[in-house]
């Protein structure tokens, strides 16, 4: 199984990760800000995290990493 791991102080909750997750597990967090005042991704159900990286690679702030 894959562990997202999604570092929320340095999501600014762009939202490209979300377009290039192949299984939409990962939607904006809109209950709470993070330090920088942004709402951060997270993942619904990571349990169906395949451990492609595309959200990763696609992060301009890697923000995310994906470990297999």
């Amino acid at each position: 199984m894959a562990n997202l791991t999604i570092y929320e102080d340095t999501c600014k909750g762009c939202g490209l990760c979300i377009g290039a997750c192949p299984k939409d597990l990962l939607a904006i967090d809109k209950s709470h800000l993070n330090a920088k005042g942004y709402h951060p991704i997270g993942i619904e159900k990571p349990e169906e995290c395949i451990g492609c990286a595309s959200c990763a690679r696609m992060c301009p702030d890697c923000a995310l990493e994906v470990d297999k």
